[in-house]
């Protein structure tokens, strides 16, 4: 291209506009005044040449005649271009790359390489929009029909603010296919600008079930304990479902306030800052853990928001003491390692915590059931937490005030719903976890939530929704039931009572995909009860990957594309 704006040895001129400027996306044949699009790649503009002015191609210098003679020879077939075209487009969308990629010569260099030196015109910017555009909209689709399939869906939702100060709202979405895989979806990453006061929650929560078709299918919804979240809930028809993984990690946040391991913990972040902060320190103790035939690692500096953070930061300093001692000592500081008393108390802080992280992992998976692990999980830390002799008076404190703050938030649970998915799970329909009258009270519960599914359908009212108005499956049925119904209800419980409890290690979801022809009526209780997420911990993956998208390469971003690349992004990795 020269400063006239003549492109290929002067065979195109970029198109003059009426003001006098160029558009530089467009070119006009000198020969037949025809108007292709440019963009920033010659290979169309050779090939018109050669099918329409082939004399006039024969003219052009040496060596772009020796190109156009490749081109002519070895030009990949519409169908490979359309497939490789599609999957660049894929990749932008999933892998987080700007848009102007498809613009990189490098690439398209990679390409022909791959191809043995095929001809290959990498797509315009609009071109791949639109065929990211066509892949939301098919993977959308799929997810709709998917819902479509299903009586009940569980939600989470939460908030998020990105780094250019634009608030989100996140929602997925949880449900047993007919074949008992539980799978997850993300509903929508919408920007929001009112204020997040209950009321406007609520109402987002609902606009955005409306717009899936399932606001009549929606069971449970999980959230953070936010007082507006838990007010937006309780507007909701739906039954609310406070994150576990929060409340326990809120609990160890006050065990550890004003605790006898304030001083051990912050040696520890001192001595970790010396490192982190330091390339020639971070050298030296690498060199450190070279010499003591340790595995080489950078630390892990503890966060309020990141969970498991203060264990992670517990562990590498034990880890580690041989090296950072060593590394240290080769210079004067004033930063010490934790004495020989404060290791004690770690390693016992790391023992008790180590528990904490293993329950917080098996909650927040989105692949298994969750939400009728809770309630023996957290008998099985109430055991942990039990207080002995062998106990020092820092360990009888911490553990004292845990507990006492994990029953706090205990009451705040749906503590029903978490009790009839325990029953409805085969590992753990032995409710051993539970109180005898307690256990007794469950399956009563399970009878009256059975009966209420014998009632004839009432006729479909107008989705007027009010708080006053829940619908809540925990409701007893207050209306009595024909002796026929009740003889019929509780020989379906005692049939799935009688049946063999299964192995703590055993999956719920094959053993129900087995059993659902004999116990229909409670199968269809367990698609609903077993869905629930325990955590909203699906949100926060939605928004770490939403972290991934929002790069500053990609500022410019719209909301309405940063939802489309993150619900992609989500669709295409659960596959």
């Amino acid at each position: 291209m020269d400063k006239e704006g003549r492109i290929l040895n002067g065979k195109f001129n970029f198109k003059a506009m009426p003001d006098g400027s160029l558009d530089k996306t467009k070119v006009i044949c000198i020969y037949c005044r025809c108007e292709l699009r440019y963009h920033r790649s010659t290979s169309s503009l050779k090939y018109h040449l050669l099918a329409k002015h082939t004399a006039e191609a024969e003219k052009l210098p040496r060596q772009m005649q020796t190109m156009l003679d490749s081109f002519q020879r070895r030009r990949m077939d519409n169908s490979t271009t359309n497939k490789l075209s599609t999957a660049i487009a894929k990749w932008v969308a999933t892998a987080w790359r700007p848009i102007d990629i498809v613009e990189d010569e490098g690439l398209l260099e990679i390409i022909r390489i791959a191809s043995n030196d095929c001809t290959y015109e990498l797509p315009s910017r609009a071109t791949t929009v639109a065929k990211i555009h066509n892949l939301y909209e098919d993977e959308k689709a799929k997810v709709v029909e998917a819902l479509g399939q299903t009586n009940t869906v569980a939600l989470t939702g939460d908030y998020w603010t990105f780094r250019s100060n634009h608030s989100y709202l996140g929602i997925t979405a949880h449900y047993f296919s007919p074949q008992w895989e539980l799978k997850s979806h993300a509903l929508t990453v919408m920007e929001t600008e009112e204020q997040h006061f209950a009321d406007t929650c609520a109402e987002q929560f609902l606009q955005v079930a409306r717009q899936w078709g399932i606001e009549h299918k929606v069971s449970t919804l999980t959230t953070d304990g936010a007082c507006n979240m838990v007010a937006a809930a309780s507007q909701l028809p739906v039954e609310h479902m406070p994150c576990i993984a929060h409340s326990l990690h809120r609990a160890i946040t006050v065990s550890l306030q004003n605790s006898p391991f304030n001083s051990a913990l912050a040696k520890c972040r001192k001595v970790i800052g010396h490192f982190n902060h330091s390339p020639p320190n971070a050298l030296e103790l690498e060199q450190q853990q070279i010499a003591h035939f340790h595995k080489k690692e950078s630390l892990t500096q503890d966060a309020s928001t990141k969970w498991n953070s203060t264990l992670e930061m517990i562990k590498h300093v034990l880890r580690n003491q041989e090296p950072l001692r060593d590394a240290l000592a080769l210079h004067p500081t004033n930063v010490t390692m934790p004495t020989t008393a404060e290791v004690e108390k770690l390693k016992k802080l790391e023992t008790v915590l180590e528990h904490c992280r293993y329950i917080t992992e098996l909650l927040g998976g989105e692949k298994f059931v969750s939400c009728s692990v809770v309630l023996p999980a957290l008998c099985h830390l109430s055991r942990v937490m039990e207080v002995s002799e062998y106990d020092p008076a820092y360990m009888v404190k911490f553990k004292e005030t845990f507990k006492a703050e994990m029953e706090k938030h205990k009451e705040k649970t749906n503590i029903m719903w978490l009790r009839v998915a325990t029953a409805l799970d085969p590992r753990f329909k032995g409710l051993k976890c539970l109180s005898r009258p307690d256990r007794a009270e469950v399956w009563r519960l399970i009878s009256a939530l059975l009966r209420e599914r014998q009632r004839p359908a009432q006729p479909e009212q107008p989705a007027t929704y009010e708080p006053s108005k829940k619908r809540s499956a925990l409701m007893f049925a207050s209306e009595s039931s024909s002796d026929e119904e009740e003889d019929y209800i509780e020989k379906c419980v005692e049939r799935y009572r009688a049946e063999p409890t299964i192995d703590i290690e055993d999956c719920p979801q094959k053993w129900w995909s087995k059993h659902e022809g004999a116990h229909s009526e409670m199968a269809y209780l367990a698609r609903m009860y077993l869905a629930t997420p325990a955590t909203s911990i699906p949100c926060e993956r939605l928004f770490s990957l939403s972290g991934h998208v929002f790069q500053n390469k990609r500022a410019a971003l719209s909301s309405e594309n940063v939802k489309m690349h993150v619900c992609l992004s989500n669709w295409v990795s659960a596959k």
